[in-house]
């Protein structure tokens, strides 16, 4: 494990020597912002602005303008009220609600149905902090740092604070600021719905540390990763500027910002942090499967706004994400549940919901691009592959995953990456897929991540230590970090 960890260090180096050298130049030269994007750009940008432009182009055509359409905005900009859309607005803050669903109470209680009764309340409580420790942070700047333009590899601090966004109810006139990716609904909308995407992929990592890290060090670490991993990631993956979407990367909800993400960085975690005091010798089953199962119906349910919801429009595209969403989550359920059957004799409660949220995390990069056929394949091949990978891979290499963060997320948007390679429809997303493109962005973000990840962790645990000492972690967190517990 420590070859691996200095592998992606190495690694880690050189790409962040590139990076250095791409920001110095972009800085020297003439600010790219402005042009508009290109076709591979606009693959990975959510479809409202595919959408824009094609009616610009159409509304044109129509009157016989001899002009050509005018650039596509590249930044935030405002906007006479009646360009809003009531629809479309109304479908996303509804998205919204659902996404920030998955997190409190969904993972809440999915993660703390895993854990064992000791330390219930210290799961809970890290998703609640996380939501409101992130939601400061997306406020001050990260929603800056990930969707406004900068270079390839950052964004810019137009949006620090939120600054130039408004909504001015004048006399005669209301306008208000729309985001440049979202331009049917208000910027204040599209703002709380990328921040709940920035709330749960810290919240994901938890569940691969769970019952052995401080709650001090884990705000610290969470902070700085949401700033120094997550907006970067998320502008290079979805800003149409971004390195990463300029290349043609597909990833229409998070596979890669998501779940590749959390899933690696979970990974390093538990590789730094070390197994939790007893494990291999002492009895860890789930204190309470039916918390865990309530929490994943509530992911389910919530995942459609995280996935139909990225369209950013109340279309048929959200609709086939929608459709794909559910297929995809079923078969994955039905995937995992016939390998646990084959191989141990039982389907299992704790199984038949893992491998739906396996479906949910691989079919996430790949909703808005593929057919019925494709959310088949990926949802068979994300519960038998994760159900592989939470089992014989993580027994061979002897890692403590505790909830299976890396072997579901990791490994999940790691195939559903890829394989939206594979199934993309051009008819559907607009864009043929290539798994050597795709390839590109797992492997950007596995490194990245990993290696940003063990920095922080390292840095941390110079600093202040990460972990709670063994009488804290058998007597159990909830009472030792947080004075109490459940009865």
């Amino acid at each position: 494990m420590r070859k691996l960890l200095m592998s992606l260090l190495m690694a880690g180096s050189l790409i962040g020597a590139s990076v250095g050298a791409a920001l110095a130049q972009d800085a020297s030269a003439p600010a790219a912002a402005s042009a508009p994007a290109s076709d591979a750009t606009a693959a990975s940008a959510p479809a409202s602005a595919n959408t824009a432009m094609a009616s610009s182009a159409e509304a044109a055509a129509a009157s016989g303008a001899s002009e050509a359409a005018p650039a596509a905005p590249t930044e935030p900009f405002s906007v006479d009220s009646s360009k809003i859309s009531s629809g479309d607005t109304a479908w996303m803050l509804t998205s919204t609600a659902l996404v920030l669903f998955m997190t409190i109470p969904g993972l809440a209680l999915f993660y703390a149905g895993m854990v064992r009764k000791k330390n219930v309340l210290a799961t809970v409580m890290q998703s609640f902090a996380i939501c409101c420790l992130v939601t400061i942070i997306w406020t001050v700047v990260g929603y800056s740092m990930a969707f406004t333009p900068g270079s390839p590899f950052l964004g810019g601090f137009s949006r620090v604070f939120l600054h130039g966004m408004n909504y001015i109810k004048g006399d005669k006139a209301t306008t208000l600021t729309v985001s440049h990716l979202a331009s049917t609904i208000p910027e204040s909308v599209y703002f709380v719905y990328q921040m709940t995407f920035a709330i749960i992929t810290p919240a994901l990592i938890t569940g691969a540390f769970a019952d052995r890290m401080k709650f001090s060090a884990m705000l610290v670490f969470m902070a700085l990763w949401s700033l120094i991993v997550y907006s970067p990631i998320a502008h290079m993956v979805w800003e149409p500027t971004g390195w990463l979407a300029s290349a043609g990367v597909l990833d229409f909800a998070g596979g890669t910002v998501v779940h590749i993400n959390a899933g690696v960085a979970g990974l390093v975690c538990c590789l730094v942090l070390g197994k939790r005091v007893g494990y291999g010798r002492e009895v860890m089953a789930p204190h309470n499967l039916v918390l865990s199962l309530i929490g994943a119906s509530m992911l389910w349910v919530g995942w459609f706004g995280f996935n139909a919801g990225s369209a950013v429009a109340a279309d048929g595209r959200a609709g086939f994400a929608m459709l794909t969403t559910q297929i995809a989550t079923a078969f994955a359920a039905f995937g995992w549940m016939f390998a646990e059957w084959i191989t141990k004799g039982k389907p299992s409660v704790l199984g038949i919901i893992s491998g739906a949220v396996a479906g949910l995390v691989a079919i996430t990069p790949a909703s808005g691009f593929v057919g019925v056929t494709g959310a088949i394949v990926i949802g068979i091949v994300a519960g038998v592959v994760c159900f592989w990978s939470a089992t014989w891979l993580k027994t061979k290499l002897g890692y403590d995953d505790s909830l299976d963060a890396f072997g579901v997320h990791g490994i999940g948007g790691i195939v559903g990456a890829l394989l939206t390679g594979v199934f993309a429809v051009k008819d559907i997303g607009g864009f043929d897929g290539s798994v050597l493109l795709q390839a590109k962005g797992v492997l950007t973000t596995v490194v990245y991540s990993g290696v940003v990840s063990f920095i922080l962790l390292k840095v941390i645990d110079m600093v202040m230590g990460l972990r709670v000492t063994e009488e804290q972690e058998r007597e159990g967190l909830d009472v030792t970090l947080h004075g109490e517990h459940v009865e």
